[in-house]
């Protein structure tokens, strides 16, 4: 190989005191491999200085943003056996469509006319309500005409006992009459049986007179009678006029006790009615779960019940129904230590399984198969150590592809300030989390311009402070 020799052989202050020296020669490759590793060393420090965006790296799945777009299990409403199914795996179905119909397994629903002889049931007993209803208010009517008939009885006996008062006070009358004769014929007997004595009467005039004293005797006697009866009719009607009270009040207390047993029934009734009617409503809408219908739009995605005449529980799930175009939402999970530096409206660049990309995290505009994302939700309670955010397609970039599914793998890129990559190496090294650069809406509040570049500036500056602290 040919060596050249060393320009400073000859001048160099060493070169005339050592003889090995002047034999040295530099090859042309070591010349070449310095002045690229100087070019790389100088192309490598100015890299340090390009810009670099940090970012947040995150893993999850898809998933959809409202819970009635995620996959769902049809349950059994009631239990039974599987009688028919009306769908297969994969079928679009729309909302309404029934799925699978259910056979009754329990004894008292057997009787495929249940809900007509329930509605038999529900009329007698209605029949029987009326028919009470006309008892009570004949019994109302009989209370009215006992009152009515106990104030006729009670002016009838009013009358009864004056005309007894009357008859007493007629009779005391005669009474006082009978006896002013009986002292008559009595002094004039006396008299005659005086003069009968003297002989200036004679026997036939003194029995005259004694036959008319008997006379008023008996006369005196038989009105004495009169006036007790008299006395005696009044006492009864009296009596009957007090008793009268009573034995109607007797009588509107049974009609009264009747009235309250026709409405203590009626209450009964009316309640066994709407216990009925409530079992007719039961009946009623328990027919209508024998047929499973679908609860919206979607494919049925699995049955979880297989064959015919299979059982199944109340409440047992049947078939998953995944509903049909549904919003899409990327579901990352992001440590604890970065999730302060996300807020609500944070971009996000995404990379979804089987979609071919090529990502360069920290240059985000040079990467190639990433969609753009906002964050949507922040969870406030972490998930087995991390804490999950939902992030929905941006709607100022291009849309995310059609051919995704729920449940496929998401990686997700949060956006956060742009820094040197130096600055970033350094970060790196040293465990520090990445800048916190506030509300990405603050702009949008009021706050952009030069008062939010200040802010911004103060808040960078002083967070850079207290990591070098």
């Amino acid at each position: 190989m040919p060596f050249a020799e060393h320009p400073l052989s000859e001048t160099h202050p060493l070169a005339s005191g050592f003889r090995s020296y002047q034999r040295v020669q530099t090859p042309n490759l070591g010349r070449v491999l310095a002045r690229w590793a100087a070019g790389l060393g100088l192309l490598t420090l100015l890299a340090g200085f390009l810009p670099w965006t940090q970012n947040i790296r995150s893993t999850g799945r898809l998933t959809t943003l409202r819970p009635q777009d995620r996959p769902q299990t049809v349950p059994s409403t009631l239990a039974g056996r599987i009688a028919r199914w009306y769908v297969r795996e994969g079928q679009l179905v729309k909302k309404g469509d029934t799925l699978v119909q259910i056979a009754e397994i329990k004894e008292k629903y057997f009787d495929p006319q249940l809900v007509q002889r329930t509605q038999e049931q529900l009329t007698a007993k209605q029949g029987a309500l009326q028919e009470n209803q006309a008892k009570n208010q004949a019994l109302q009517q009989q209370m009215q005409a006992l009152r009515a008939g106990l104030q006729v009885s009670l002016n009838k006996a009013r009358n009864k006992v004056i005309q007894s008062e009357l008859k007493v006070n007629s009779d005391e009358a005669d009474l006082r009459a009978v006896r002013n004769d009986f002292a008559i014929a009595q002094r004039q007997q006396e008299r005659q049986e005086a003069l009968y004595a003297q002989g200036l009467k004679s026997l036939t005039e003194v029995e005259q007179r004694r036959l008319k004293f008997q006379e008023s005797t008996a006369k005196l006697q038989s009105a004495e009678n009169k006036l007790a009866a008299s006395r005696q009719e009044l006492t009864n009607a009296q009596l009957e006029l007090s008793s009268l009270a009573a034995e109607y009040q007797d009588k509107m207390a049974k009609s009264e006790s009747d009235r309250r047993s026709v409405t203590g029934y009626r209450f009964d009734t009316e309640g066994q009615i709407a216990k009925m009617r409530n079992e007719l409503a039961n009946l009623s809408i328990r027919a209508g779960f024998y047929f499973i219908t679908a609860p919206q739009d979607g494919y049925v995605v699995r049955a979880l019940k297989e064959g015919l005449g299979e059982i199944v529980k109340e409440g047992e799930p049947i078939v998953t129904v995944m509903p049909n175009a549904p919003v899409l939402a990327a579901e990352l999970y992001v440590q604890p230590m970065d999730i302060p530096l996300l807020t609500v409206g944070r971009k996000v660049r995404l990379q979804f399984d089987g979609w071919p990309a090529l990502v360069f995290s920290g240059w985000p505009g040079t990467s190639f198969g990433t969609f753009g994302g906002v964050v949507s939700v922040i969870d406030n309670i972490d998930s087995q150590g991390q804490y999950r955010i939902l992030v929905t397609p941006d709607p100022e970039l291009e849309p995310w592809p059609k051919p995704l599914r729920v449940g496929s793998g998401v990686y997700g890129w949060a956006l956060l300030d742009n820094v040197t990559i130096w600055y970033e190496l350094w970060r790196q090294l040293n465990g520090f989390p990445p800048d916190f650069v506030g509300d990405p809406g603050a702009a949008k509040d009021g706050k952009g311009g030069k008062e939010g570049k200040e802010a911004k500036k103060a808040e960078k500056g002083g967070a850079t402070e207290e990591e070098a602290k």
